[in-house]
């Protein structure tokens, strides 16, 4: 074992004889949340390993999990409230301590004030939190719309793009089939999404002779391991795949009586201009027009009767055979056209030699993906024998295998064309009938979803009032323009733009503008900013440098533009310097926490699953759980979800608050051992939750009946289970949405044919272009303002896989394997801009420069450069020492990113103009050999910070670890 000082010297004077005690949890060192072991000596942590009983890991564990163990010997944890000194400056870093009681009552006097004045100047953002239920619930119950978790800094295009078309997402809410896939295509993805199941059943899928392709940029991770590597350029994904559909449909390999049944290919859109144009044709007879909320007064051609026919149901019957290409009049003469047939005519022009130019992958060899992804998908017989009825009371024998998976993630959604590419995507896995069947993308409880889902977001200033809470929570999925969060004039009602014209389908929030926009008063001045669990001063924001001087920025008064700012962290993060108030968190080792499925459940195929984590350790010095504090400022402030009629308590603490909660009747945040008979899945609730949870490894599988288990989109038995679970209103079937006509409808009101809500006119072209109903592929926002020669190269980051964010930079362990970084380029790439492999140089984009070290690999697509995130750290940030690499060697490429771009007269947020997804991955750079006078370490660099009050430092740590060390050791000899 290694000290964090890297010292191998025991210290082994302490004997201990005590038997080792295994304490099982959840671990949180990423978001996979896998099922851990906890072995104690003494009450102390000796090590961790992987669950073999836990059924998401099964006992396998990655260096991240196994490293959690130093969480606990960080000499960066924060152990007390801290208070701003008077007279210093944001980002100084000097910090008097406060005892818990002084910082509540501070936060609680300030947060009382603004909720009984203008409850919208308080700001609450979080990041890889976890527990998003229960912070949305606090946000809503305080009457702020301003709240949203990190989904907008990370992969809200995917999670947008897929539920808007399909009803489900990757990862927590969906994912490929590996145990019964043949061709398995994973695309724009790193190491550490969904990582060690992923692993599982790679591994497995692999040892069954199953054909594996990685397109990626860079081959690294699990890449490493695939058949074949496709290199393809950054942000060309959406190109690659509408190629690929017109392959796919010019060769007929298309599951047609899949498209007929199951998604909206065979129903009509209106053709004529004016404000039903693009929206499908219904019939006014059957009732009012179809929407995102009520969509199926739809009518399709019968080609048996030669007539137009309600698509659901009566175009389901036995002897419909309903069209999905051609052109027909209506009875009332309204041209229409299937959309399935709309769609042959957007990828007509999209043919491999237009794609090749685009991604850099040759024409032929997307022409062969295509023919492989057909014929394996869909020339076979191979079936599963289970019978199953479908929602229209048809009775299946059997579930068809569509033996071809994909995986996706941030490669693809961290770009601002990302959620058009993302339903490129969907739209390629549907036409070959992939969607949750066997062998190819399959949800995951409580998905599917309606779509549009049943989950609008605040949205009505008039309903803003003092002590109120909203009527709505602050995230939702707006289904027309009537859903913005706008005022009568057009502008934002958010602080962070979310559910605006600029980004009107911003389902997890924009975090990533909220400090830039409040500095700029944009669209309003906020008094107090909560940040849990994010860097926002360092790796989290596009321009850090630039966020630190708007942390920082001062009125015409003198007074602090955002007058309050508020971190809660376990560690000594960059951005606890530019706190007024810190708020000490506690280690995921020690408290309680709920994976529930009213958040980010970690369901499998086979049925709904969560998990807890329960104390093993306790609190480290004044440290307290985030989840109590708020639970107790909810209290304070007297929230009605968290107080009782006589504004007592309602909860003693967030323990109790998770058992005795109910979202719905019978329903709370956990499914398992509910009611006095501890029943499965709803049931009133149980005050010994926890204590039954714990007996079962933390977690709670409920596997459900094999009729239930495929096409849950259209499965009778499942869509009635589900809604009698509370996982959705209704019980109809969910078409998918291969022609989107809920983002028509933004369209339309964007060329001024539809009536109510309209766009700004400097945001009517943006809105009417990017809403287009069919996918398309068109160049990064970002990519249009550069000079492709100035800037020759793409700039991507990738996580790695041992390490998640900045979360693991104190972490003795894991330092040893990523305690640097530098900037991978091929061979022919570094020689064209004269830099050797190991030389220090410049990379530098339109917007600012870093210096760094250049590797060279061939692992690395010649128009590409990228480097690991989050390794390059402030000096003195996290207890690293001074020369610490990850400040002297380690960079972050964040600092060649721009917040905004140009637009108009202004300018807008480097972002997706449907999502606000951020552009990470969008920037273009060029590569410029240092002098040789100048210095070696990276660049840019910022100035150190003194160590806060009650931070145990790097003596104490490692006085700790050696003690432990050497009860270790005398048990071992005992």
């Amino acid at each position: 074992m290694t000290d964090p000082a890297c010292s191998t010297t025991p210290h082994a004077t302490i004997p201990s004889a005590a038997p080792a005690e295994i304490r099982t949890t959840t671990c949180c060192m990423c978001a996979c949340r896998c099922g851990i072991r906890v072995h104690l000596r003494d009450g102390q942590p000796a090590y961790i390993d992987g669950n073999p009983n836990h059924p998401l890991n099964k006992g396998v564990i990655c260096a991240k999990g196994s490293a959690g163990l130093m969480k606990q010997f960080s000499p960066a944890r924060l152990t007390q409230p801290l208070l701003r000194r008077p007279g210093t400056e944001r980002g100084d870093g000097v910090f008097d301590p406060i005892g818990w009681e002084q910082a509540l009552a501070l936060l609680t006097e300030r947060l009382r004030r603004i909720r009984g004045s203008d409850p919208k100047q308080f700001a609450f953002f979080t990041g890889r939190d976890q527990m998003q239920a229960l912070t949305g619930l606090f946000a809503r119950q305080f009457g702020t719309p301003n709240y949203a978790a990190h989904g907008g800094l990370c992969s809200v295009n995917m999670a947008a793009g897929m539920i808007y078309s399909i009803g489900g997402s990757f990862w927590e809410f969906g994912g490929p089939d590996l145990e019964r896939a043949r061709l398995f295509l994973m695309i724009g993805t790193a190491e550490d999404h969904h990582s060690n199941p992923m692993k599982i059943a790679l591994g497995r899928f692999k040892q069954r002779g199953g054909r594996f392709i990685a397109i990626n940029p860079v081959r690294s991770g699990y890449a490493a391991i695939a058949d074949e590597w496709i290199p393809i350029r950054p942000g060309t994904d959406g190109a690659l795949f509408m190629a690929l559909l017109h392959e796919l449909l010019r060769e007929e390999l298309i599951d047609r009586p899949f498209l007929q049944r199951c998604t909206n290919a065979p129903q009509l859109v209106a053709l004529e201009e004016g404000e039903r144009e693009g929206l499908f044709a219904f019939d006014p007879a059957a009732g009012p027009p179809p929407d995102g909320r009520n969509p199926h007064n739809k009518l399709a051609w019968d080609l048996a009767s030669g007539a137009a026919v309600a698509a659901y149901p009566q175009g389901l019957e036995p002897g419909r055979e309903l069209a999905l290409e051609g052109h027909f009049a209506l009875p009332d003469g309204t041209r229409a056209a299937p959309s399935f047939q709309l769609l042959r005519e957007r990828v007509a022009a999209c043919t491999p030699q237009w794609a090749e130019g685009i991604t850099g992958i040759p024409a032929a060899r997307i022409r062969r993906l295509a023919r492989e992804l057909g014929e394996t998908a869909l020339r076979h017989d191979d079936a599963l024998d289970i019978p199953w009825t479908d929602a229209w009371g048809t009775e299946h024998a059997r579930v068809p295998l569509r033996p071809v998976a994909f995986h996706a993630m941030r490669g693809l959604a961290a770009h601002s064309n990302g959620f058009q590419t993302v339903r490129a995507l969907t739209l390629l896995m549907s036409v070959l009938g992939t969607i949750d069947a066997p062998g190819g993308f399959r949800h995951k409880a409580p998905y599917p979803r309606h779509i549009v889902p049943n989950y609008r977001a605040f949205n009505d200033p008039d309903k803003l009032r003092p002590d109120t809470p909203l009527d709505a929570p602050p995230l939702g999925f707006p289904a027309s323009p009537e859903e913005l969060a706008v005022h009568a004039d057009g502008t934002p009602l958010r602080i962070d733009h979310a559910f605006s014209w600029a980004y009107p389908l911003a389902v997890h929030g924009l975090m990533q503008n909220v400090i830039a926009n409040a500095a700029r008063g944009d669209p309003y001045r906020i008094d107090t900013l909560l940040i849990y669990m994010a860097n926002m001063a360092w790796n989290s924001s596009m321009e850090p440098l630039e966020v630190r001087k708007a942390l920082n920025a001062r009125d015409d008064q003198g007074e602090h533009v955002i007058p309050f700012v508020v971190v809660c962290d376990a560690f000594q993060s960059e951005t606890v310097a530019y706190a007024d108030l810190v708020l000490p968190d506690t280690t995921y080792l020690e408290r309680h926490d709920a994976l529930s499925l009213l958040d980010r459940p970690i369901s499998e195929f086979e049925g709904p699953m969560d998990a807890v984590r329960v104390p093993v350790l306790p609190p480290l010095g004044e440290c307290r759980p985030f989840q109590d504090v708020l639970v107790e400022l909810a209290a304070r402030l007297k929230l009605p979800a968290f107080t009782l009629a006589d504004g007592t308590p309602k909860y003693g603490g967030y323990a109790d608050f998770i058992q005795r909660y109910e979202h719905q009747p019978g329903i709370g945040f956990l499914m398992g051992w509910r009611g006095e008979r501890g029943d499965a899945l709803r049931g009133a609730p149980n005050l010994r939750q926890w204590e039954a949870y714990a007996r079962h490894d933390c977690v709670f599988h409920h596997r459900l009946p094999a009729e239930m288990q495929y096409r849950r989109n259209w499965n009778r038995a499942y869509l009635d289970f589900a809604q009698s679970m509370g996982w959705r209103q209704r019980n109809d079937p969910i078409q998918l949405a291969l022609y989107a006509d809920t983002l028509q409808t933004f369209r339309l009101a964007a060329q001024g044919k539809r009536p109510g809500r309209q766009p700004p006119d400097a945001l009517r072209a943006r809105v009417a272009g990017w809403f287009d109903p069919l996918p398309f592929w068109a160049p990064p926002l970002e990519e249009r303002l550069e000079d492709a020669h100035e800037y020759p190269l793409h700039a991507i980051t990738q996580r790695p896989m041992a390490m998640y964010h900045s979360w693991d930079s104190q972490n003795a362990w894991l330092r040893q394997l990523h305690s640097h970084n530098a900037l991978h380029v091929h061979p022919a790439t570094a020689r064209a801009a004269g830099v050797e492999d190991g030389a220090v140089c410049w990379v530098e984009s339109r917007w600012g420069r870093v210096r760094c070290r250049i590797r060279c690999s061939e692992a690395v697509e010649p128009g590409t450069v990228w480097t690991w995130n989050a390794i390059g750290k402030a000096p003195g940030a996290w207890q690293l020492p001074a020369d610490a690499d990850e400040s002297r060697k380690g960079f972050i490429l964040n600092h060649l990113l721009s917040a905004t771009l140009p637009f108009g007269e202004g300018r807008i947020a480097n972002a997706d103009p449907v999502t606000g997804q951020a552009g990470w991955y969008d920037v273009r750079v060029r590569l410029r050999p240092c002098a040789p006078d100048e210095a070696r370490e990276t660049a840019p660099q910022v100035a150190a910070v003194p160590t806060p009050p009650g931070v145990p430092g790097v003596a104490a740590v490692r006085a700790a670890w050696r003690t432990l060390s050497g009860r270790l050791a005398a048990g071992r000899r005992a």
